[in-house]
């Protein structure tokens, strides 16, 4: 059951592997999982979502800011077309200023394990920028390997060493 539990949560935006390794070595739902298939088991779970959020999300994002919602809901338009555009604008700076090495920066920004990060939040970008399918997610699974690896080092204390 913790193991469900754990695949489950590593596929919530925000929350991803950065809350599903924690829980995963908690006592919380049980005893702790062992690490490796752990480990595992969170980055299948956090990139289950990576190939719909990339083929789609954009679609529903131009779909919901380009209808006509009914009286009550005209906020929710204008919230599909804040996120379109913001994701377009910041995705524009960002190629400016990587050119080629867009991968890279891909890869370090789902990698780093801040809130509103991750791979759900960096796939979207690769989708809002155009750029391609293959190399986005070798960059977004590397990202998440390298939060993966940060967040059990956390988990544990390394962290704790160097305050």
């Amino acid at each position: 059951m913790k193991y469900l539990i754990v695949f489950l949560v590593s596929m919530v935006p925000v929350i991803e592997l950065r809350g599903a390794i924690p829980i995963g070595l908690s006592n919380l739902f049980g005893d702790p999982l062992p690490l490796i298939p752990l480990y595992v088991l969170c980055i299948l779970g956090n990139m289950v979502p990576v190939p719909f959020i990339y083929f789609f999300l954009r679609k529903i994002l131009v779909w919901g800011s380009s209808r006509k919602w009914t009286k009550g809901f005209s906020w929710l338009g204008k919230a599909f077309k804040f996120v379109l555009n913001k994701g377009e604008r910041l995705g524009k700076k960002l190629t400016d200023k990587t050119g080629k090495s867009a991968y890279v920066a891909l890869m370090l920004f789902v990698g780093i394990p801040l809130p509103g990060t991750g791979a759900w939040t960096g796939t979207l970008a690769a989708s809002i920028l155009d750029l391609d399918f293959k190399k986005s997610v070798i960059a977004v699974v590397l990202g998440v390997l390298l939060a993966g690896v940060i967040m059990v080092l956390g988990s544990f204390g390394v962290f704790s060493l160097f305050a």
